[in-house]
């Protein structure tokens, strides 16, 4: 994660609980949209820990700027702006208005380890010093 300017961008992070992917396939083959959806949520989930976690705090998330989800589809695939909806709804729900973001969904052949999706998270942050 790198934080910079006022600014803080996520790795790509996979749908992982406890250390183990939970959704590893290819949509539009092997895995449903809504099975993608879930791991999308769960993606965001993780970018949330690891902002968590360089920040100290999510209240110094002031806005979610952009999310870029990557979907491994086949080609006949065109759901990937649906799968990625679950990572937006996540956002949406665990920081309110301010979870509101622009995003890409990007369909794509394959990702690391097999997972189905992956997502990175932009945010726009406030000082640490500020609200003391």
């Amino acid at each position: 994660m790198v934080v910079h300017g006022g600014m803080a961008r996520t790795s790509g992070q996979l749908p992982r609980i406890d250390g183990r992917l939970t959704c590893i396939g290819t949509l539009g083959l092997d895995v449903t949209v809504e099975e993608g959806s879930e791991a999308a949520a769960v993606c965001a989930l993780n970018a949330l820990a690891v902002l968590e976690a360089a920040l100290g705090t999510l209240d110094r998330i002031e806005r979610v700027l952009a999310v870029t989800g990557y979907v491994a589809s086949t080609p006949e695939f065109h759901e990937q702006p649906v799968v990625v909806d679950g990572a937006s709804r996540l956002l949406a729900e665990a920081i309110g208005s301010a979870g509101r973001h622009t995003r890409s969904a990007v369909g794509v052949a394959a990702l690391p380890r097999g997972g189905a999706v992956e997502i990175e998270v932009s945010v726009a942050v406030s000082d640490p010093q500020e609200g003391t």
